[in-house]
């Protein structure tokens, strides 16, 4: 029993150690087999050649191949390869000073033709003969060879560095200045564009009638239809017709504006009693206008008459052509085309535009004698002017037989003749010069007799019949005035008429003191929101403030 069991005991050992030797063996041969599986991959994929355009491997084995690559390269063509791309390089960057030196049109010539010739010769070395082998040979490079093409790539470099440090501070200069003149080019267009754009708005301000013009008007009308019997018409005074007194001549419907005339006048007259004043306006304010010379009759003994251009019973459209030509249709259409046109291209053409240029109030100074034939003289005045001085030497003043007394506008070659008229057209260009310098209307003395003598008026109908569609000016008064008046006018001295108020905020006071009259022309009236401050109060010390209905209609003064 005992024997039977030690021999079950010693099989049992004698079978674990067989089978513990058969597992080793099973993982040797497995370990065995894996390895020679990898070392055949191993070998199939990257089998020995002397071949150099195998492809990369993509995966971890990378290095492995790159590290074999350069252990069989020639070191030479790496250092062939760095200085074929060194002189590439400076091609490429010579070509591109050359470019840009030809876009700023410098007045480089001989400098060009340096940056194109090593251009040239920078891309024409690697052709010489002397050194094909290098580029075309697949076997080892001549080292002797590769060392004269580095000597010579090496001087043609260091000459390009050389030229480009030269010039790369003036094409720096080159450029900010290109740029400077891109800016100052841009900025001039915003410039030109915002002076358009505040001539066409100032020109539309000074064509407005404000609010407190308007309210005025409409208080004088009501106060006349309150009380009509306030405002009945007696014989007119014998003073209007009398040609030994100081007559002045004013065309406006501007109530306010031709109350300052009339107060600035007297106000510096040595003798107001001397003084008449005839005021003509239009149908619809001709009785606004008597009102406020009834309710605030001017001082000094001073005469004013009004009249209303209906009053004038020879002003119609058989024999004047200027309200023939603003009945006409043909005349409005050329007139509204050459408002659009101007608008939009000159600033300095938009006073052109004014529709009041073709009210007749403004052309009733070329027919002064016929309306007051039993004057010998007469003082012409702008409703925009303010009088600074006495006025009565003017009428003393001899004009040599001449009709207009007027001050001059021109100096250098500015306000000729050839601003005003078309020069391009013949009638202008025979008749006239057009150097000839130009004068101002806004204080003018004329003459009647010299102007009865000369016949003005039917010179003045005959110019403007044949300017019916405005090919020899553009519409205004200036223009045809001078020509009525060509060789027919007396310069006077420039202290009597100081002009650029409504417009030139840089005329000096001293000039201004100085001036007999001063006048407001341009858009900037002093009754305007745009008038230049610091000369509204010139005009605004004569405006009678105390008159109730310029409290009320809240003038701003």
């Amino acid at each position: 029993m005992a024997v039977a069991v030690r021999g079950a005991r010693g099989g049992g050992f004698t079978a674990g150690l067989r089978s513990f030797f058969s597992y080793r063996i099973f993982v040797s041969a497995i370990f065995s087999l894996l390895f020679l599986a990898t070392f055949s991959v191993l070998l199939t994929s990257h089998p020995p050649t002397a071949h150099h355009d195998s492809s990369l491997p993509s995966t971890g084995n990378a290095y492995m191949h790159t590290t074999y690559l350069a252990l069989n390269s020639d070191p030479l063509k790496t250092r062939l390869d760095l200085i074929y791309k060194q002189a590439t390089d400076h091609m490429i960057l010579v070509n591109a000073y050359a470019a840009y030196a030809r876009k700023l049109k410098l007045e480089i010539s001989k400098q060009l033709k340096t940056f194109d010739d090593l251009a040239k010769n920078l891309s024409d070395l690697p052709t010489k003969p002397s050194y094909s082998s290098l580029f075309e040979s697949k076997g080892p490079l001549d080292e002797d060879v590769m060392r004269q093409f580095e000597k010579e790539v090496k001087d043609r470099v260091k000459i390009t560095r050389l030229l480009i440090a030269e010039s790369k501070e003036n094409y720096d200069n080159q450029l900010k200045i290109q740029k400077l003149k891109d800016t100052i080019f841009a900025v001039n267009e915003l410039l030109i564009k915002a002076r358009k754009n505040g001539g066409l708005a100032a020109s539309i301000a000074a064509r407005s009638v404000p609010k407190s013009l308007h309210c005025l008007a409409m208080r004088l009308m009501e106060e006349r239809i309150s009380h009509p019997e306030k405002y009945t018409e007696g014989k007119p005074d014998s003073e209007f017709e009398d040609p030994s007194l100081y007559h002045y001549a004013i065309f406006s419907d501007n109530v306010i504006a031709v109350s300052v005339v009339v107060n600035s006048v007297v106000k510096n007259a040595e003798d107001p009693s001397k003084h008449v004043f005839h005021v003509v306006t239009n149908r619809m304010m001709v009785a606004a206008m008597k009102v406020w010379f009834k309710m605030r009759p001017v001082g000094g003994g001073a005469h004013v008459e009004v009249k209303a251009v209906e009053d004038f019973k020879f002003l119609n459209s058989s024999y004047v052509p200027v309200l023939k030509q603003i009945e006409s249709a043909n005349l409005q259409s050329l007139y509204s085309e050459n408002r659009v046109e101007n608008a939009t291209k000159d600033v300095n053409n938009m006073k052109s535009t004014n529709p009041n240029k073709l009210s007749m109030l403004n052309y009733l100074r070329f027919y002064l004698p016929e309306m007051y034939p039993k004057l010998h003289k007469i003082l012409f005045l702008d409703d925009d002017v303010v009088v600074q001085k006495d006025l009565t030497r003017l009428w003393k003043i001899d004009l040599d037989g001449k009709v207009n007394g007027a001050v001059e506008t021109c100096f250098g070659s500015f306000h000729r003749f050839a601003r005003y008229l078309n020069f391009s057209h013949p009638l202008i260009r025979e008749r006239f010069n057009p150097k000839a310098c130009a004068w101002a209307y806004g204080m003018n003395i004329f003459d009647l007799d010299a102007w009865r003598r000369e016949k003005c008026t039917q010179q003045y109908n005959y110019w403007q019949n044949l300017n019916a569609d405005l090919t020899l000016w553009r519409p205004g008064t200036l223009p045809p005035g001078l020509v009525t008046f060509y060789s027919l006018t007396k310069s006077l001295a420039k202290s009597w008429h100081v002009l650029g108020l409504g417009y030139n905020p840089s005329i000096s006071m001293d000039e201004i003191n100085r001036a007999a009259v001063i006048h407001y022309n341009g858009n900037m009236k002093p009754w305007l929101d745009i008038a230049m401050n610091q000369y509204k109060n010139l005009w605004t010390k004569h405006v009678d403030s105390e008159m109730e209905f310029v409290q009320m209609c809240n003038f701003g003064l």
